[in-house]
């Protein structure tokens, strides 16, 4: 059987474009696809990353002859798999603006038909917007509060709530599909009512078709930043609510079901009465009160605007590493 062929669910033989693992989860009910972090680190720095327990705190840093492993990559997956930018390290950290690794990634994928889903905390995304809307992509950004002040503490070098909720704006303008990630429901930081209604009204206001929402969920060293957190003594209520109420779920302590439901109720119902689809990431909560999507992770939104191309013979397979 010829490479083009073989469905790399195993991984072996890739490079960069890898089969998505969602940590053995057993909720997780993401469709199969392929993830792509042109970085490795990130330098979002978010407090309760789940991501640092394996790539590790620290700045975001180039991933070497990106391009060309891509290219071979590609060879040995599906031409119409899901490729999910995104999903350990932002593909759009502050240093994306000057490297413009991420722009090059989707100049070669966009151009090939190859599906993509891209997932990030940063408003820069906005800027490649008509590149994307030029092919088979969606965006599904990160917005998880409308308070900047707390953004600024658990979300220090991710732009302001404000700005990526233009950025949704301006990508919806361009003609790219748009969902959001209200992720995660943090209590005594983001669960307030009345706020995430407003959250949601806001986004679909703006253009926002999907909105997936899911609770905070700990693990030793993302808890251990989160109890770090000085302001109101909110760090150590945190603490001591996951590590007194917490259950253990495929490696991660996860509060009472109907603790869960209570945080994120505000959320779907909000999208249910503005016409939204909605869904729960890694919940393991059913029917249509938390679930009326045809996917969890918004690669539904992906179009199909443009023929898949092989890239063998390209001017892209001839594309050599600056």
């Amino acid at each position: 059987m010829g490479s083009q062929t073989v469905p790399q669910r195993s991984g072996r033989g890739l490079r960069v474009v890898r089969p998505f693992d969602p940590w053995s989860s057993p909720l997780c009910t993401c469709p199969f696809k392929y993830s792509l972090n042109p970085y490795t680190g990130c330098s979002i720095g978010c407090l309760y990353c789940y991501a640092t327990a394996y790539i590790g705190v620290r700045r975001s840093t180039p991933k070497k002859n990106l391009v060309a492993n891509i290219l071979r990559d590609l060879r040995r997956i599906p031409p119409t798999a899901i490729i999910n930018i995104g999903t350990s390290s932002d593909p759009y950290p502050p240093e994306e603006e000057r490297i413009r690794l991420t722009r090059r990634v989707l100049e070669v994928l966009i151009p090939l038909g190859r599906r993509v889903l891209v997932t990030t905390k940063s408003s820069l995304v906005a800027r490649d917007a008509e590149l994307l809307a030029s092919g088979n992509a969606a965006v599904t950004p990160t917005i998880t509060m409308i308070d900047a002040s707390w953004s600024r503490i658990v979300e220090p070098e991710a732009p302001e709530p404000r700005d990526r909720i233009e950025a949704v704006r301006r990508l919806v303008e361009s003609g790219v599909p748009v969902g959001a990630r209200v992720d995660p429901v943090i209590p005594y930081i983001n669960d307030d009512p009345r706020e995430l209604a407003e959250l949601v009204c806001v986004l679909a206001g703006a253009g926002a078709r999907f909105v997936v929402t899911s609770t905070y969920k700990a693990r030793p060293d993302n808890l251990a930043r989160m109890r770090g957190i000085e302001v109101d003594g909110v760090g150590e209520r945190i603490y001591r609510l996951y590590k007194s109420r917490g259950v253990r779920v495929g490696g991660y302590l996860y509060l009472p079901r109907a603790l869960r439901e209570e945080l994120l109720r505000p959320v779907v119902r909000e999208a249910r009465r503005c016409g939204l689809e909605y869904a729960t990431c890694r919940e393991g909560l059913t029917g249509r009160e938390w679930f009326n999507s045809r996917s969890c992770d918004g690669s539904h939104l992906i179009p199909s605007r443009i023929p898949v191309r092989s890239a063998a013979g390209t001017r892209l397979d001839r594309w050599i590493e600056g």
